[in-house]
């Protein structure tokens, strides 16, 4: 192939980078020149800023908003005027073929792909499509589903089920050194808190309420999101972190089990990782009820355990823990029934077969 120049994009949430991240790195032993479209602001270029010889452009995006608000008025001018913006970049790259992880950053990038001829291959996580890939589909020349079930929602043409793209790195993870970062001990099992890339202040705030009691079995990962830390709960045994980058493979290593949202790429990373898990999904109030959805799947396949946010109190969710524990090696055993280890080849090979020669 003489143009080995691949286009990434997908943001505002970490959710819709980390199978990108999971990519560049093999593209790039392939030999594969990397250029990522995300915002300006957006979580995507703090975690795609980290990564060596990767351009990265940002260009103007809407919030695509599902409640009425002055600033819905706007998107569609901030829309144009990303969609103008990546005909610019695409023109001036060229790249062979465009990956796309989805979140309202994307859907600029796929109408320019397709303005101008450029092959997309779209991914998507969750098990129903999200609002940016519903719009961004009839732009793809491929859809890559997560769960077998969503091929149901996508235009049979054009989908494909490829199963959970897992980062290779975090099966790696060495159990001794997440204990050493944790500040934490071998003689205890560890409780990693997880509460999505922004954190959420509900499962926060229930876990320090309820610490001292949780204490009592478990030593405590936990990982609150950006400016939601609290210097108020130091305890031996507690560890407090804002977002983990390089170590996460090793907090994972050292996790007997973990406390959750339901975003489709942890829970499935969970699942590649044979972790226990009991997820407290994102409610109505504030999701389209993706999460709702993933975690009942989980749930039916006897991978999790769910908690509905509504009825998270502290004694509730001690209760959830202490079921988690009791069918935790259930969980395992059926986990062992899933292999996805053969996913992260198939993308690469959809997204090569799909560039132009």
């Amino acid at each position: 192939m003489k143009n080995k120049r691949i286009l990434f994009t997908g943001g505002g949430t970490a959710g819709h980078v980390i199978v990108n991240l999971a990519l560049i790195p093999i593209f790039q032993e392939k030999g594969w020149e990397i250029d990522y479209i995300g915002s300006k602001n957006g979580i995507e270029k703090d975690l795609i800023g980290q990564l060596p010889d990767v351009t990265y452009h940002a260009v103007s995006t809407g919030k695509l908003r599902r409640y009425m608000s002055k600033e819905n008025f706007k998107d569609p001018f901030k829309v144009l005027k990303g969609t103008m913006q990546s005909c610019h970049i695409i023109r001036k790259r060229k790249p062979a073929v465009i990956f796309s992880k989805g979140g309202f950053v994307s859907v600029p990038v796929m109408i320019a792909s397709k303005l101008l001829r450029v092959p997309a291959v779209i991914h998507e996580s969750d098990f129903t499509p999200g609002l940016a890939n519903k719009i961004a589909i009839p732009f793809a020349k491929k859809v890559l589903a997560t769960f077998e079930e969503t091929l149901q929602y996508l235009p049979a043409a054009k989908a494909e089920y490829v199963g959970a793209v897992i980062r290779k790195e975090l099966f790696t993870g060495n159990r001794e050194k997440g204990l050493a970062f944790a500040g934490l001990h071998s003689n205890r099992p560890v409780l990693l808190i997880m509460g999505g890339s922004g954190g959420s202040e509900k499962i926060n705030n229930s876990i320090r309420e309820g610490l001292d009691r949780l204490l009592e079995t478990y030593q405590i990962i936990h990982i609150c999101g950006k400016g939601k830390m609290d210097p108020a709960y130091v305890r031996p045994g507690y560890a407090q972190f804002e977002y983990v980058q390089d170590e996460l493979k090793d907090v994972f290593a050292a996790t007997d089990y973990v406390l959750s949202r339901a975003g489709s790429n942890a829970i499935f990373e969970f699942l590649a990782l044979r972790m226990p898990m009991l997820l407290i999904p994102l409610g109505l109030n504030a999701s389209r009820g993706d999460q709702i959805v993933n975690a009942k799947s989980f749930a039916k396949k006897r991978y999790a355990r769910v908690l509905e946010e509504e009825r998270l109190t502290t004694d509730v969710l001690a209760e959830e823990l202490e079921q988690l524990k009791e069918y935790g090696p259930i969980m395992i055993d059926q986990m062992r029934q899933n292999d996805s280890s053969d996913s992260l080849n198939k993308v690469i090979d959809i997204i090569e077969s799909t560039s132009k020669k």
